[in-house]
Order: C-alpha cells, then structure tokens, then sequence
C-alpha cells in the first residue's frame, strides 16, 4: 500500500505566500526567511505532492489549474488553524504575533502613527506593519489582515465596523488667501487654481470630492499623495480640501467658506471574517475603536453641528 503524501502546515504556510505575492522574494520577507528556503519549501512540496503548483517565469511563479485548486484546501486549512490558535489562546498568550494593517496615508500619518505609543504600551508583544500604499489591499487573498477603508465592503465574507466620521474643508495658506481674489461664495472658487487627487488614481469613491463642492473646478496641481496636497497648499500652491483632522494642525492654513461648505465622510475598519476573532486582530480592532472614540473632537470641527455646519458670528476669511 503506498503511504500518502507527507507534507507539513509550515509547507501550506509557504505555498499560500508565493501563491498571494507571485515572488519569492516578497514570500520571503513576508515569513521572515530567506528567497533559497522559500524556493527550497516549495520544491519539496511539489516533490511530495508529485504535481506542479507554479509555473516559473521571469516575472514570478504563477498558479497552474491544480495550484489554483490546491489554494482553496491550504486556505480553508489556514482559517481553522488560526480559530484553533484562538480557541487555545488563553488571556496571556491571546495578544502575541504580527498583524498588518492598511489604511490610507492620511488615517495612518496623522492619527494613528500619533497614537501608536500607546499601542506598544498596551500590546508589547505583538508586532504591527502599516501599509499605506496608494491601493487597496486584497483581505481575501490575506495582503493584509485589517485595513481601514472609506467606504463600507458591499458584499463578500468581511466583517465591517464604522470607526468615525470625519470632516473636510477647503483650506488655503493665509499668505495665498491676502494675495488672491476674493471668497464669498461657491462661484469664486473657479477663480482660484485647485491642488487635489490625480482622478484616474483614485482608489476609493470617498476621495472623489470636487464635484460635491463646485462641477466645474479643474485642479491645477495633483497627486496621489495627500500629505504632498498638504505640502503644497501650505506653500501657496492653491486651494484644497483637506480633512479637518490633520489640517487644523497648521496655523498658516485657514478655512475657506467654513460656513456653506462642509464634506462629510467616514473610516471603516473590516477584516475577513475567519479573522475577526483571532486575538492578535482583536486587539487592534479594539485599540482602534477606543482610541478614535478617545479622540472624537480631532475628527469634527467644533462649530459642526448634527444638522450641519453652524452659522459662525465672523468668517475665518
């Protein structure tokens, strides 16, 4: 009688990251070893299985049909090892490994980079990587474990969670705004250049806001980055619409029609549902809901009111 093939959890563990990244090399850091050993894993899984999973080019490793098919077993095994490794956990070994977060630039840079002393102090015992990349990660094919997004998943297996609302305004730099014409209304704003997103690289329908103040606004200056936005309107670029939460920052940047024009919108936290209860993923699902809800005022302009933006005794023009 032959004996099955023998291949181990570790093996699937390798297998399942060149199959997510399509590189060795990615693979490798992603599990912390070396390119020779991750190439090493998968022949020998290859060898044991007697099948081939990839097929090698000079751009990577690409599933074959019976790779593809492997991936659904090797996943399904993944999410019961980590609703084992929760059962098992017990309070003091519950908050232990490595989670990776994606979230956008702004979220990442001004809120939660400030708040990540804290996170340490609570959780010295996991490991955390922020990804901020101008694209959304893939939760299904395990890029990331958690990401904060701005606009709710419709559809699929994830868990999601609204974190908070935030606001936007239109900011200047105070040195532009005593040069250049006059505000005092909508219409006057076509009269001023516009720093904002490239429009065919924004990559959530939340970010795509310029129509929501005037139709007809034109962006002189864009990117994909909002802290370059930031940067050039703090040095008198133009005018740009910047959350409340990191703008309010900058003394030199000022408010434009605070009074008439205020954007509304949120950040949701979501991860795969096999993941929701792992324990390391938790704690910083939890982190992020107390700590936003600790700084709520940063989020919301003070005048803001639940009916809208309240009528101000003076304009910050």
């Amino acid at each position: 009688m032959n004996n099955p093939p023998q291949f181990t959890w570790d093996d699937l563990q390798f297998f399942l990251a060149v199959a997510r990244t399509g590189q060795l090399s990615t693979a490798a850091r992603q599990l912390r070893s070396s390119h020779a050993t991750v190439s090493r894993r998968i022949d020998r899984l290859e060898f044991t299985l007697k099948v081939k999973l990839f097929e090698r080019n000079p751009r990577g490793y690409v599933l074959t049909a019976m790779g593809t098919r492997f991936v659904e077993t090797a996943e399904r095994m993944e999410q019961e090892t980590e609703r084992l490794r929760a059962d098992l956990a017990d309070g003091s070994m519950a908050q232990r490994g490595l989670v990776r977060l994606s979230a956008p630039e702004g979220f990442a840079n001004f809120f939660f980079a400030t708040v990540l002393p804290q996170f340490a102090a609570q959780h010295p015992h996991l490991a955390l990587e922020l990804v901020t990349i101008q694209q959304i990660m893939s939760l299904s094919r395990k890029e990331a474990d958690l990401s904060v997004v701005l606009d709710e998943p419709k559809g699929g297996p994830y868990f999601a969670e609204k974190l908070t609302d935030y606001h936007l305004q239109i900011y200047g730099s105070r040195d532009y705004l005593a040069k250049a014409p006059a505000i005092t209304c909508r219409e006057d704003l076509l009269e001023h250049p516009f720093v904002s997103y490239i429009e065919e690289m924004i990559f959530a329908p939340g970010l795509d806001y310029l129509g929501d103040v005037h139709p007809r606004i034109k962006p002189q200056f864009q990117s994909s980055s909002i802290f370059a936005q930031l940067t050039a309107t703090r040095n008198g670029l133009g005018l740009c619409i910047l959350p409340y939460f990191f703008a309010s920052r900058y003394p030199e940047l000022v408010r434009v029609l605070p009074e008439e024009i205020d954007l509304k919108r949120h950040y949701w936290i979501t991860c795969h549902r096999d993941l929701k209860q792992a324990p390391r993923v938790r704690a910083v699902i939890d982190f992020l809901r107390e700590a936003v809800r600790g700084e709520d005022a940063r989020f919301v302009p003070p005048y803001v009111t639940a009916a809208g933006p309240a009528r101000r005794t003076r304009a910050d023009v």
